[in-house]
């Protein structure tokens, strides 16, 4: 029984981290879509540096509904595989 959990909670870590991984791939694929490059050189639009760290400074609870919404659908991904 132990042998079995353990190959579970293998088997659905690797999920999670797989889910994980492709969640961070396409927030990385998003954000270097919204740099502009010079030689090579990615830089960031300073409307959404500014957006970014207000909501990364936000607590939750406190985001409006739509920064809400976006993060809920990150989490019924993770929510799929449970």
């Amino acid at each position: 029984m132990i042998t079995i959990k353990k190959e579970i909670s293998s088997k659905m870590r690797e999920k999670i981290a797989k889910t994980q991984h492709d969640i961070w791939a396409h927030w990385m694929k998003y954000l270097f879509s919204c740099c502009d490059v010079y030689n090579g050189i990615h830089v960031l639009n300073s409307n959404k540096v500014r957006r970014w760290k207000r909501q990364m400074e936000t607590p939750y609870n406190e985001l409006t509904e739509a920064e809400k919404e976006s993060d809920r659908e990150q989490a019924d991904k993770i929510l799929k595989i449970l």
